[in-house]
């Protein structure tokens, strides 16, 4: 598995909280469930793919709407992936960049690419090394048996954002696209949309968010995610990649699927929408 044999005990390795109840926990089971889930989705030819959007919710849920932004990079190569992640269960007011060696999942362990999370630590006094936002937090560890069904030798730099703000939006956003913009990277945001609204309710408030990723306006976006407009859990995340692709030079953005748990399990009374998009230079 990618970096798994380099781990000894001495390193510093978060431990998967998820496997089990968001994705299975046996490892031929869940890369069967996410190579069935990349066959059942569309490849499209976008090049110079520079973020991703994905929803983190339970696999039976998600992870078919997930892969469809998961299909568009699987025949690239990237030197590193940077995942940006909301916290749902603690709260910070910085950036917070994982201050160990790996994440682990039943497909083996995932290393860390500390230089990279060096070099954002170094040119940011918002964003710092520590364990905030990732011991209990699921919206990272969601996204990685994709990117390990689908790359070997995987570097990523796992970032939660703590406080949604503005500044830490913004300063997130400028600091990787300036330091990163000649690198060969990928970005992930990790968002779903709505939550617990009827499904009609839902579905209306979701497509604002659609219709502002489809025509690639990370203004209005910003100020609907402040207004309470649209709904993302990772609002700032999402904006953040936004900005970054763009100093990279992205003009382009693209929904390529929507669902919400309404359309798996039938029942639309308080559902929550997931998305998945591509933010490209066209």
């Amino acid at each position: 598995m990618p970096g798994k044999e380099e781990m000894t005990p001495d390193k510093n390795i978060r431990e998967s909280i998820a496997a089990g109840s968001f994705y299975p926990d046996e490892p031929e089971e869940l890369r069967k469930q996410i190579k069935d889930f990349l066959n059942n989705t569309e490849a499209y030819d976008l090049k110079n793919i520079k973020s991703i959007i994905c929803p983190h919710a339970g696999y039976i849920y998600s992870g078919q709407v997930a892969a469809y932004s998961y299909r568009q990079v699987s025949d690239k190569k990237f030197d590193s992936i940077l995942i940006i992640a909301p916290s749902h269960s603690d709260y910070f007011n910085y950036i917070s960049i994982f201050n160990g060696d790996a994440y682990a999942t039943p497909l083996g362990t995932v290393t860390i690419d500390g230089k990279r999370a060096g070099k954002l630590v170094d040119n940011s006094p918002y964003i710092k090394l520590s364990g905030d936002g990732h011991l209990n937090e699921h919206s990272i560890e969601v996204q990685l048996p994709f990117l390990q069904v689908l790359f070997n030798d995987l570097k990523i730099v796992p970032i939660v954002m703590g406080e949604q703000n503005l500044q830490n939006i913004h300063e997130l956003g400028d600091t990787i696209g300036n330091l990163f913009k000649d690198d060969n990277i990928l970005i992930v945001a990790s968002t779903d949309l709505s939550h617990y609204h009827s499904y009609d309710s839902a579905v209306t408030l979701d497509s604002r968010v659609k219709e502002l990723i489809n025509s690639f306006d990370v203004v209005n976006l910003s100020s609907k995610f402040f207004n309470g407009s649209v709904e993302m859990c990772g609002g700032g995340p999402v904006i953040s990649a936004m900005i970054a692709s763009k100093i990279m030079g992205a003009n382009s953005s693209k929904v390529l699927e929507y669902k919400n748990s309404g359309d798996i399990t039938g029942d639309k009374s308080a559902v929550v929408g997931y998305l998945s998009a591509v933010i490209y230079q066209e």
